[in-house]
């Protein structure tokens, strides 16, 4: 299903599901006011199916990290329905429904890994036992038990990014939001952190919404591909993988994986306005 940029598009990411992990009707974002407005998204519909992995891709300053931010009520919506987990943004917030990873892994310094992992625990006011155990869990799921006492600075990008999801996952969200988290990492880390979060999504069976602008990242990882237009933002297209679930970084070099990243190429053009 398909729409031009000049027209709002209505999909659906769930696919005879019953539950819906996000639900967005209507929804447009503005920023300022009168003639110097900026209309940052524009009537987006979508729903995302719990349990699915869905990539936003799209132009810079397409609204992407906007419409993140809106789910996890770090923006508000100027006009339309937002739901998250069934709730407003503001109660799955407040009812710690999501986890969020950064562009940046924006863990802090002088406290260690496994520390950094059990900051929400701590704002949650869990024991200590507990915290240092939730800890040690979501650490052996990124591969980081062992670096449990170092400091973030003695880690690479790469792991450092796997520390932060590790502290998003640490109070069991059934969804997690990702703001391009393997944008600033080189070629070979970021294609490890892509399996490495394939695999996981695999085993936990949360619900993933990942702003990227990588065409292969998008394919990689998702069930679904939402794609935007130019600012002002909305969805182009919604295109569903046919991909296997379980996936090999090999498996991107097969006709499969070629074909459905020049759909996604195509739908992109649409969305930049070209023919």
């Amino acid at each position: 299903m398909s729409a031009t940029a000049a027209q709002p598009a209505v999909v659906s990411v769930a696919q005879g599901k019953s539950e819906a992990a996000v639900v967005a009707e209507g929804l447009s974002i503005r920023f300022g006011e009168g003639d110097g407005a900026t209309v940052a998204l524009s009537e987006v519909d979508l729903t995302i199916g719990g349990g699915d992995f869905v990539s936003l891709i799209g132009p810079s300053g397409c609204g992407k990290t906007t419409l993140l931010r809106a789910i996890a009520d770090l923006v508000q919506p100027s006009s339309g329905l937002l739901r998250v987990a069934g709730m407003t943004p503001e109660a799955a917030r407040l009812a710690r429904a999501y986890g969020y990873v950064f562009q940046a892994p924006a863990l802090l310094p002088w406290r260690t890994v496994a520390r950094n992992v059990t900051l929400p625990l701590e704002v949650m006011g869990l024991p200590r036992a507990r915290r240092q155990a939730e800890a040690m869990r979501y650490l052996d799921l990124v591969g980081l038990r062992d670096a449990a006492r170092k400091f973030p600075w003695q880690l690479s990008g790469g792991m450092q990014q796997r520390v932060s999801i590790a502290r998003a996952l640490s109070f069991e969200p059934s969804l997690l939001l990702m703001d391009e988290p393997f944008g600033a990492l080189d070629e070979i880390t970021r294609d490890g952190l892509n399996l490495h979060l394939h695999e996981l999504w695999g085993r936990t069976g949360l619900t993933g919404v990942f702003v990227t602008h990588s065409i292969p990242e998008a394919v990689f990882l998702s069930t679904h591909i939402v794609v935007m237009s130019a600012r002002p933002g909305r969805v182009v297209e919604v295109i569903e993988s046919n991909l296997p679930r379980q996936r090999r970084l090999e498996d991107r070099e097969t006709p499969a994986f070629l074909a459905l990243s020049k759909r996604v190429r195509e739908a992109l053009h649409i969305g930049y306005g070209h023919d």
